[in-house]
């Protein structure tokens, strides 16, 4: 009989730190744990094949071991709580499997597998045990007991046996504990002899065959270690009785039954649960042979499903008959159909659900459809709302009422999934399988493949339904209902009458504009290529790497994967070494980039009537910001010359002017409360000039004798601690030197302290937590926090304050 022993709670940390924390369900519920151990499970099952299992876990409460050495493990951080909510998960899910778990008050999950392994072996069973905790090499014994040791990640792993073990550490398994003790375990907080490392106590264990051999035979060693040995002898013996693992744990199990009795069924609906979409099969491979009742995974009780009806008009009258039949709803769900152009499609027709306990859904063609009809048929509930609103401005110039919006909800849920189709999202959050009428019963209709459109629109409109339940609950679990309700759905009609209205244009004067830069590359143009000696194009690295560093050869800069570096950055540290060509080159950069992105780019974006209708995103950042698009309207230039002349071509309606609004310092003002920051909180109060009283509190002096660099410096910092900006950031921005930035940056968190403590507390709440959020509830995963690279620990660092 082959047994199969689990080290659970060794798994499960192996797990969380092999995965990423944004891993997690609509609820918000983290699952990387779950899901890594999930899969280990079943490979080892699928490997090993056991004929029974069991898993342990450690409890939280102290062990004889505390109470031996009060310093035992006192070095290690409590674990994240989005850990240990999953290893919940885990035990749920064990259970769900019929696997027997164990843990004891009192007793390590380690001493409990001692003790089975111990039961086991009286039996002359095979026995595997599965950890990442070496004190488990003691366990090992021919020919019953293997330990698969866990080395890193979820599939990677080495199986010992006794001479596994001897090759590993040098000693045997029986001597294990006594080479460990003198060894010491940093990871038990446990400190063994200075200077003793793995070979040396390997050397000595063998040699003396016991501790208080090895210490009687001090004075046989060099003098540093003899003295070492002298020194250590109290707390080494006292190691010793820590690493010998109890294997008298008075567990009540029976070793020769521990055979799974899964419940599938309950398993599939974790698996569900747990947005799992591939591992039910896979279980079901392995733990099948054990179930009383096997399931197969495409029958019907794997989801509820749903015929769909389609109920289809002839004519607008009849369309105008069933629209006065309906009854009067909190929302209805319609889904458009859409064709053409992305970014100026047509609308082909309407998807209706009619009744979705029945299925039926009915189908309008757009030629029996008028704009008057989504304001009959409001409260809608739809997915991206905002093209349905843009469609009917554009026909009535009204836009209807939207209580739920499918695309934003599954965007607050998880804005880092920058999946937004109808399908992804009802593959995500819908579990029902929709068939149709005409199928076979076991036939399921696919979203992607049916050869019907309007079918496959309806379909949707159907799942869309039962999604807009499961996402609305989603929304509440997470906290985020009122942001929903109160900030995204009011925004909808905003952004659609702003794409609808857009923005006038002067034409003419955009033309001169253009006129004038084209004029002005064209100059630069013919200086560059008589200073180089030949035509060359301007916009190509390759050929400018050759100009610079072959044929002038200037001393490089940075190196990239395609050779020496051109970006402006490298360019003007090279400057000095050939300022006639460099100089008008980096010239040359900033007005092309001007004419052909700002130029043509606005002039290519006018319509025909003469204003450019921009995209405004209200689903891309991750932190909640609107974005624009064809064109970027966010981004017109200001800051040089140039640049600020293209603000000069938006024009308003006639009779209206345009408004300059901006927030009065907002970022520092959040800032301030947030942190709760007594400093910044008097500054505002009083109404002074911020960036002078900040400066004043930075550099000790009076506000009268701020200068305007200090001044400067101040707003650098205040601005750039918002989006997380550090010492390097700050050097950069102001032209200083790393070390003077961060005296600088030391100086403002001695002047704010509690800004520097809010600080500190978001990037550990988000490390704990997976994720900040903010006073409206709006959630951020930020998996880089918990990444093994000291780099993406810092972004995401810098990502917690900003989106904090």
């Amino acid at each position: 009989m082959k047994i199969l022993l689990l080290d659970g709670n060794s798994l499960a940390y192996r797990a969380f730190f092999a995965l990423p924390t944004d891993m997690a369900t609509a609820t918000g519920q983290v699952t990387n744990s779950v899901y890594g151990f999930s899969t280990m499970l079943i490979n080892l099952m699928k490997e090993q094949r056991p004929d029974g299992v069991a898993v342990v876990f450690d409890r939280k409460e102290k062990t004889f071991r505390h109470e031996v050495a009060p310093e035992y493990k006192a070095q290690r951080e409590a674990q994240p709580d989005i850990l240990y909510q999953q290893i919940d998960l885990i035990k749920e899910l064990l259970d769900a499997l019929g696997i027997v778990r164990l843990e004891l008050a009192g007793y390590e999950g380690d001493d409990i597998l001692a003790t089975l392994v111990d039961q086991a072996v009286q039996f002359r069973n095979e026995i595997v045990v599965v950890t990442g905790d070496r004190d488990s090499y003691q366990l090992v014994q021919d020919p019953y007991v293997k330990v698969l040791y866990n080395k890193r990640g979820v599939s990677d792993y080495a199986l010992y046996d006794e001479a596994g073990i001897r090759e590993r550490t040098g000693v045997t398994p029986a001597l294990y504990p006594l080479y460990a003790a003198l060894r010491g375990d940093p990871s038990d907080n446990l400190d063994g002899v200075p200077g003793v490392g793995e070979k040396t106590a390997a050397k000595l264990i063998n040699k003396y065959a016991s501790l208080e051999a090895v210490f009687d035979a001090a004075d046989e060693q060099t003098p540093k270690l003899a003295e070492s040995l002298r020194m250590s002898r109290d707390r080494v013996m006292r190691n010793a009785q820590l690493m010998w693992l109890r294997r008298d744990v008075p567990v009540e199990v029976d070793v020769t039954n521990l055979v799974p009795r899964p419940d599938l069924v309950r398993v599939r609906t974790m698996f569900n649960e747990l947005e799992f979409k591939t591992m039910f099969p896979r279980a079901n491979e392995v733990f099948g042979r054990f179930a009383l009742a096997p399931v197969d995974e495409h029958n019907e009780t794997a989801k509820s499903s749903i015929a769909v009806s389609i109920r289809r008009f002839k004519s607008r009258e009849e369309f105008t008959a069933f629209c006065d039949g309906l009854p009067l709803v909190s929302r209805r769900t319609v889904l458009a159909a859409w064709s053409g152009a992305e970014k100026s499609p047509d609308l082909v027709g309407l998807a209706v659900v009619e009744d979705a306990h029945n299925g039926t859904v009915a189908w309008v063609d757009v030629r029996h459809l008028r704009p008057e009809d989504l304001l009959r048929l409001a409260p809608l509930a739809t997915h991206d709302a905002k093209a349905l609103q843009r469609w009917s401005l554009a026909h009535t110039g009204q836009s209807f009422s939207v209580v739920f919006d499918t695309a934003i909800a599954a965007y607050l849920l998880d804005p880092q999934d920058g999946r937004r189709e109808v399908a992804a999202v009802i593959s995500q959050y819908g579990g029902t399988a929709l068939m149709n009428a005409d199928s076979t019963p076991d036939g399921q209709l696919s979203f992607s493949d049916t050869d019907n459109m309007e079918e496959g629109v309806c379909a949707e409109a159907l799942a869309l339904d039962v999604v807009t339940t499961h996402l609305a609950e989603a929304l509440e679990s997470q906290g985020a209902t009122s942001l929903f309700n109160e900030i995204e759905l009011p925004l909808i009609p905003v952004l659609a009458r702003m794409e609808h209205v857009g923005i006038g244009v002067d034409r003419l004067k955009l033309e001169h504009i253009v006129d004038h830069l084209n004029g002005e590359v064209a100059l630069l143009t013919t200086q560059l290529h008589a200073l180089a000696g030949h035509d060359f194009n301007l916009n190509s690295p390759n050929q400018l790497r050759k100009i610079l560093f072959e044929d002038r050869k200037l001393s490089p800069g940075k190196k990239t994967k395609t050779g020496y570096s051109t970006d402006a950055a490298t360019l003007e540290k090279i400057r000095d070494q050939w300022p006639e060509f460099i100089g008008p080159l980096l010239r040359y950069r900033e007005l092309e980039k001007l004419r052909s992105t700002y130029g043509v780019g606005l002039l290519e974006a006018i319509g025909p009537d003469e204003r450019i209708h921009a995209t405004f995103n209200q689903m891309v950042a991750r932190t909640g910001r609107l974005s624009s698009d064809a064109p970027n309207l966010h981004n017109i230039p200001v800051r040089s010359d140039e640049g600020r002349v293209f603000r000069e071509v938006f024009v308003p309606s006639t009779g209206c002017a345009l408004l300059v609004a901006d927030y009065n310092q907002i970022e520092l003002r959040c800032i301030a409360h947030l942190a709760n920051d007594p400093g910044l909180i008097a500054a505002f109060t009083k109404g002074e000039d911020i960036h002078t009283s900040t400066a004043a509190r930075v550099f000790a002096v009076e506000p009268s004798s701020v200068t305007h660099q200090m001044r400067s410096q101040a707003k650098m910092v205040s601005y750039g601690l918002a989006y997380g900006m550090e010492a390097y950031g700050l050097s950069q921005r102001l032209g200083i030197a790393v070390d003077e930035a961060s005296v600088i940056l030391d100086s403002y968190f001695a002047a704010f302290p509690n800004v520097r403590q809010y600080m500190d507390d978001a990037v550990e709440e988000a490390r704990k937590r997976g994720f900040t959020e903010t006073l409206f509830g709006r959630r951020r995963p930020i998996p880089e926090l918990n990444s093994s690279n000291f780099r993406i620990r810092q972004v995401g660092e810098r990502q917690a304050m900003n989106a904090a």
